[in-house]
């Protein structure tokens, strides 16, 4: 029967994130001073724990020179739950009650999560085969998936109900909103893509025929009134939504492997082979694009533009400064190639999805509070006995 698990305890993953924590903290700094380490307090999900500082001394041979502040290491925190890859994520928009995160994949078990903490929420069921795309409306009151049942499906992301099954000819691929929420548009293996209206579900839908071999994404552009998708016959197409015609055309060497929307500045960024590009939406022109140091199945532009992610084979998360080019930093935390990857709506965050069955939320700002991340200083523990606090390590149970 169709239907949804919600969460009604705790979330376990927050027993693994403070053995993590603990983990990451501890093995960057070992210095003593003083005979003792200098204090420094982890707090997560309500949690205190006392670890090692971040520190290292100015001298090789560990004498009381001086002290500098090491950089702190990124820490993802890791969202299970998934029993085959995730292969496809989005975030809602920021609503009253924060963002929320939903996620495809291969098991037919897409899941909600609170966007900023990565905990689960509950499990849409109802699906007999793989989720290939997922996607939430700006307010998170609704929620679509695409699978491989030959079927796309609209959900009520308030109370798990299925509100509507809509039966394809193939796998569906890719599913969309427009801004009000009104229509959705499909994409899949019978290379159509599809345009439902969700308030006359009676309704045919609208089909437009051009590409040749399976569409992998399909996206809504210029206040809804343009189509991009983008399909495994190496092109992006941008179309007209009223005549259905086709505006222009990229072609490639490869077939893409992702594509994404940034209504603000109106550009297309989109991945293939090691290749991170950046298009004007409207126009398919190119703005700049980036050699990755290896393939690249997704990429992400943070809203202020300043940066943007990427991720692929090598089970890598890439970092580089959007204006330069640079690459600013690399993290390995996924177990597996990484599938996709998003940044939060509000910029804080970027959540990775991995054929190693997990999500994993890496902060933007490293040591920043924020979500589960919460770091205390030592000069804030000047009331605790460091005596007390360092008898014994923390003892963490699974």
């Amino acid at each position: 029967m169709p239907g949804y698990i919600k969460s009604t305890v705790v979330p376990t993953h927050r027993t693994l994130l403070v053995s993590c924590y603990v983990v990451a903290i501890s093995t960057i700094a070992i210095p003593l001073l003083g005979g003792r380490p200098a204090g420094q307090l982890l707090q997560l999900a309500g949690e205190q724990l006392k670890c090692y500082p971040v520190l290292a001394p100015l001298s090789a041979n560990h004498h009381l020179l001086g002290w500098r502040t090491m950089a702190m290491r990124q820490t993802p925190l890791t969202c299970s739950g998934h029993t085959r890859p995730v292969v496809d994520l989005a975030f809602s928009g920021i609503t009253p009650y924060g963002y929320f995160l939903i996620s495809a994949c291969k098991d037919g078990k897409p899941m909600l999560r609170q966007g900023d903490t990565g905990d689960w929420i509950g499990t849409f069921l109802g699906h007999k085969g793989a989720v290939w795309g997922a996607t939430l409306n700006i307010d998170a009151t609704k929620a679509a998936t695409a699978a491989a049942d030959f079927s796309a499906k609209v959900w009520d992301a308030v109370s798990g109900d299925e509100v509507l099954s809509l039966a394809h000819k193939h796998i569906v691929k890719t599913v969309t909103f427009t801004q009000d929420s009104n229509c959705l548009l499909t994409g899949g293996n019978d290379k159509l893509l599809r345009i439902y209206d969700l308030s006359s579900t009676d309704a045919a839908p609208q089909e437009i025929a051009g590409h040749t071999s399976p569409i992998k994404k399909a996206l809504w552009c210029n206040d809804d009134k343009q189509i991009l998708s983008a399909a495994e016959d190496k092109t992006i197409r941008l179309w007209d939504r009223t005549s259905m015609e086709v505006v222009k055309t990229l072609t490639f060497d490869t077939s893409v492997s992702s594509m994404e929307y940034v209504v603000v500045g109106e550009i297309l960024v989109i991945t293939y082979g090691k290749t991170i590009a950046f298009y004007n939406a409207l126009s398919l022109d190119l703005i700049k694009s980036v050699d990755a140091p290896a393939t690249i199945n997704s990429a992400s532009l943070h809203p202020e533009k300043d940066f943007f992610v990427a991720g692929g084979e090598d089970f890598k998360l890439y970092k580089f400064d959007y204006s330069t080019k640079e690459e600013l930093e690399s993290y390995k935390g996924h177990f597996g190639p990484v599938h996709c990857v998003r940044f939060s709506p509000d910029g804080e965050l970027y959540a990775s999805g991995s054929e190693d069955g997990t999500l994993r939320l890496w902060q933007t700002a490293v040591g920043k509070t924020y979500g589960l991340w919460k770091c205390v200083l030592p000069e804030d523990l000047a009331s605790e006995n460091s005596e007390q606090i360092y008898t014994s390590p923390p003892e963490i149970k699974a």
